[in-house]
Formats: structure tokens, sequence, C-alpha cells
């Protein structure tokens, strides 16, 4: 029998899900210059089209099909294009419907991928996009997704099917909500993806600051609501383990963006407000994997240890030298690893997951099974997004030219621009985006002036973090 405030619940989570993904394009486009934010949030806008096709095609059968490869893949055919779904009586533990947990999961897979965009932002052909969007959450999430989650299914006779892969069945790590299938494997594949691409014209040599940063207060605010349904969702029911993942997310998260601020005062003598909407994001990264897991009085340090730890590892980027464009290593890869290996620590069996860490006198045992869980995603993310991003690049092109990415991303492949300057002309004539910006050839001047063989290095030391340098 269907429980209809279970199911009220998770279409309802379902949705604030699914509202994070036009949050991360309002996040995303303020980030990057003025130029480029209409493709950053086609990216996005992108992934949820295509993904949403996919998803009811093949994808949930792929993700939560019956196991048909030693825990590393669901049978792709088992529920081809939902079939028999809408007519099963199979409903979740508690009489949630199938289908309800089908729309749930499909924003999942959404969002993971357009988080990938940030890494690769102001440089890659939008249809080469499109193209790795399809690939990847084909050869990549689905697969990762069968690992991570676990499903239990009670069809109308009372029997009882156990669906997941072999990091929820076998390992026994535990990841409520997406802290390896979303954040870490989105970070490790934006790592791949950007060193693929390679870095923007200028990077090092130029700031490359955000243009808008009220859009992406507005974006991380959209996140933030959204994250809720995110974590008390993923209880897949409307009960107490929803509600402490909604403490604990809410939290945490607070937690997280004063760790931010505080690192961004004692280093720059500034709290910024980029540097705020970062701090949340990361909040919200490092508790997914925990919020199911730890206490209240645990997601305190949990997220602002996240915080702190994420406002450094942004700089990252200039001591090795790769263009993580909006930073999604050093806030979803890095956040991702310490949520995920910081349950390991801080645990309470008092929490629902009924587990207790090595702070709460539970030993190593759930520590290094967090270990193995986040670095197995890790890996296989990176090497086969590196693949997948290396063919692509060598086949129909992936990097944008350098002429197309000077003159703007959002003029040359959308023949559109995010802000009509018309207003500004004073005269009858018309007066564009292109009009108001300097000419191609006096950009390539001046990003050859800013260029020079001492510069790079001098402007990356003094402008280690995000909050500056601006994207």
């Amino acid at each position: 029998m269907v429980n209809t405030g279970d199911t009220a619940w998770i279409l309802t989570s379902a949705a604030l899900v699914l509202l994070m993904t036009p949050g991360l394009a309002l996040f995303y486009g303020g980030m990057v210059r003025a130029k480029s934010v209409l493709n950053m949030m086609m990216m996005s806008f992108g992934a949820l089209a295509l993904i949403s096709v996919l998803w009811v095609l093949y994808g949930y059968s792929m993700s939560f099909g019956n196991d048909v490869g030693a825990g590393l893949l669901g049978n792709p055919t088992e529920f081809l294009g939902l079939e028999g779904l809408m007519e099963d009586t199979t409903s979740e533990t508690g009489g949630l419907p199938v289908m309800a947990f089908v729309g749930f999961q499909a924003v999942f897979a959404i969002i993971t991928t357009a988080l990938i965009s940030g890494a690769i932002a102001e440089r890659a052909k939008f249809g080469a996009w499109m193209v790795f969007v399809g690939i990847w959450v084909t050869l990549v999430y689905f697969p990762i997704a069968h690992w991570v989650f676990d499903f239990t299914l009670t069809d109308g006779d009372g029997v009882v099917t156990h669906v997941g892969g072999w990091i929820a069945n076998n390992l026994g790590a535990i990841d409520f909500a997406g802290g390896t299938a979303v954040h870490i494997n989105a970070g490790a594949a934006g790592l791949a993806l950007a060193l693929v691409l390679g870095k923007r014209t200028g990077f090092g040599g130029e700031a490359m600051r955000p243009h808008n940063l009220p859009l992406v207060m507005i974006g991380a605010g959209l996140l933030w609501f959204g994250w809720f349904g995110f974590n008390a969702g993923s209880a897949v029911a409307a009960n107490n383990t929803a509600a402490v993942a909604w403490v604990n997310t809410f939290v945490a998260t607070g937690a997280a963006c004063l760790g931010w601020l505080l690192v961004e005062k004692v280093r720059d003598g500034h709290s910024t407000s980029l540097g705020g909407a970062s701090g949340v994001v990361a909040g919200l990264v490092s508790i997914t994997p925990a919020c199911s897991a730890v206490s209240p009085l645990g997601a305190i340090p949990l997220g602002l240890v996240s915080g702190v730890l994420c406002a450094l590892a942004v700089g990252l980027k200039y001591r090795f030298n790769y263009d993580d464009s909006l930073d999604v290593v050093g806030v979803h890869l890095v956040g991702g690893l310490v949520g995920t290996i910081g349950l390991g620590f801080l645990a309470t069996s008092a929490a629902p997951a009924g587990v207790d860490g090595l702070f709460y006198g539970g030993g190593a045992d759930q520590l290094w099974r967090q270990v193995v869980g986040a670095l197995a995603v890790l890996v296989a993310s990176f090497v086969a997004t590196y693949i997948i991003g290396l063919l692509i690049q060598k086949t129909m092109g992936f990097r944008l030219s350098e002429d197309d990415e000077l003159t703007g991303i959002d003029n040359v492949v959308h023949a559109e621009t995010g802000y009509d300057f018309s207003a500004l002309g004073g005269g009858g004539g018309s007066h564009t985006q292109e009009d108001a910006l300097p000419s191609r050839s006096t950009r390539t001047a001046r990003a050859a002036e800013s260029a020079a063989p001492a510069e790079p290095s001098l402007f990356a030391e003094s402008l280690p973090h995000r909050s500056t340098e601006g994207a």
C-alpha cells in the first residue's frame, strides 16, 4: 500500500534537487567573465536535457537494475524505457512507488554531471560537451551510482530485494547521499578534463574575476535550499533519519561558511561574498555522505574542517599549474574526501547509521572502508574521464580555438550575449556587448603583455584563492 506522506516527501525532494541545477547555473554563471555567462549556464541546462532522456531509456536500469557484474553494473535492459515500472506493484519499504524513486535519482545524475562543467569553463565547445555528457554519464556515473547506492525493494508479496553494488553491499562504506558517487566523482572528472583541455588563455597572467557576484550568491542560496532535498530526501521516507540529515546539513553548512571566511580574514585581511558562497557549497558537499552517520555536534567540526581545507585547496591550481576554472577540484573533490573519510572519525552509533567511528570507540574499521571507497571512485572516475576527454579532443575537438575564446564563447558558440548595453550607446546606433568590450586584437595584445615571463608566478603567489582571482 502506498504511503502518501513518504511519496509526497520524495517527490518534493526530487523537485528540490532538480532546482539545484538551475541554481548551479547561476552560481557558475556569475563566477565567469561576462562574455561566457550564457555558455556556462547552457552547460548545466544541456546536461539536464540530455540526461533526463538517457535516464529513462537505460540509465535507471544501469544504476538500479539487478547486479550483472559482481557489484559493478546493474542490468541495462531490465528496466529499459522504465518498462513495467508504472504498472508494477513493487514499492520501496514503507510504501514508496518505484517511479518516485526513479525521479528522485534522475536529478542526482544531472547535478553530478553539471558540476564537472565548472572545471572547463570558458574554453569547451558546447557540442563536444554534450557528446561528453552522454558518454560520461553512461560509462562513469551510471556504474558508479550502482556501486554506491543501496535500494531495498519490497514487492506485493513481501519479497525483499537489495539493489546495490560492491561499495554499498560488500565493502560496507557509508555514503548516505552521494559524497563518492556525486562529489568525488565529479571532482576527479573535473580534474581530468582540466588537464585534457589545458589552461585558459591568460591563466596565471591576468585576473579572471567573477563578473556578477549577486548571481553567485543567489545560486549558492538555491543550492543550499535544494540540498535539503538532496540529503534529507535520501532517507527515502519522511522519518527520523530524514530529520537528522536535515539538521546535520543545516549546521555543517553554516560551520563551513564560517571556516572559509575565517581563512580569508586571517590570510587576506578581509572576508568576501565569494568566499561565503564557496564555504556554503563546501559544507554541503562534506556533509552529504555523512549526514546520517554523525551527530549535530559532529557535523559542526566536519563542516568547519571542510571550509578551512577547501579554502586552502583552491590555491593548489596555481602551485601545480592546472586550470580548474571554478574550483571543482578544490571544493567538490576535497570536500567530498573530507566528508567521506571524516565520517570514519566522527560517526556515532547514536545517529541513524548506527556506526561508531574512530573518535567514538569504533576503531579504524569504518575508517578504512571509507578510504577504500573514496579512492576507488576517485581513481576510476579520473582514469575513465581522462580517456573519454582525450578521445573527444583527438576526434571532434573539445577545446575552443584561442581566437574564439578571446572573442567570447557566448557570441561565437551561441550567437548571443548575456547583457545588452544598447542603452549605454547614447545615440541612435546599436551598442552591443562586443562594442563595449575591447577588440580581439586589443585583448590579444593585453594578454601578451600580461603574460610577461616573470608575471604569472608573481600573480599566482599573490592571488592564491578564488575570491581574488575570481574564476
